[in-house]
């Protein structure tokens, strides 16, 4: 009977040992961890891929910090203008080879250039226009033309005034005018080709920088003797330009 009750209890005893052995299991948690960006996580593993591009590098302390790959970084721009497109713009138009070098400063020149010899042309052209007609009128026999007479001088009347004197002078005046007129036209074609010289010259030389070569430099100094080309008694300024 006593051995009977011994194996009893070695049985409650095991089977106790076995319901604690099962209690003090640790439960898995099978619920999905949502990461987001700059959250901090520690793994066991070298490395691991997440979606959308984005990367958990291993730091030498397990220490995973998550990172975006959505940053980038905008590409710099230096404007450098073209010389073929700075002759074009100004040969279409004079002064758009200078917006578009962004030579803006030079607009008030170029164009006051044009307008003064716009004027030049208009007057010397009006003023020679004038003169040919009274001209014409007193070389040709016809009586009725006679645009001359209001081109009399002051106390002259056309009776008594010399024709061909007055033809004379009505003549060097027409030329007078004429050349003037052709030579403002002369000035403003000159203009022209200067402002696309200009925007031409601008593009090539936009980013030359000479600054750090170019000096002057005025000092005293001492004249050599041309005979014997020692130091002498004379002194003299030396102006020197580096370039």
């Amino acid at each position: 009977m006593v051995r009977i009750v011994g194996v009893f209890i070695c049985l409650l005893i095991f089977s106790s040992s076995q319901l604690e052995g099962q209690v003090a299991q640790p439960q898995q948690s099978n619920q999905d961890v949502r990461i987001t960006e700059n959250d901090t996580v520690i793994i066991n593993k070298a490395e691991t891929s997440i979606e959308n591009g984005s990367t958990l590098e291993q730091r030498a302390d397990s220490i995973i910090r998550f990172t975006s790959s959505d940053s980038f970084t905008a590409p710099s721009y230096m404007f450098k203008p073209s010389p073929r497109k700075a002759v074009m713009y100004s040969a279409i138009f004079p002064g758009l080879g200078q917006v578009y070098n962004r030579q803006y400063w030079k607009l008030p020149i170029l164009y006051s250039g044009f307008v003064g010899f716009t004027y030049a042309i208009t007057w010397n052209n009006g003023y020679y226009r004038d003169y040919l007609g009274g001209y014409q009128d007193i070389m040709d026999t016809n009586p009725n033309t006679n645009r001359w007479h209001n081109m009399l001088p002051y106390g002259m009347d056309v009776e008594s005034v010399d024709t061909e004197w007055f033809a004379d002078v009505l003549k060097q005046r027409k030329d007078y005018y004429r050349y003037y007129r052709d030579l403002s036209i002369i000035g403003t074609v000159a203009l022209y080709l200067l402002a696309i010289v200009d925007a031409y010259v601008d593009s090539q030389l936009y980013d030359f920088d000479m600054s750090p070569d170019l000096s002057m430099r005025i000092s005293p100094t001492l004249l050599k003797e041309e005979r014997t080309n020692y130091i002498g008694n004379s002194y003299g300024l030396q102006w020197s330009i580096s370039f």
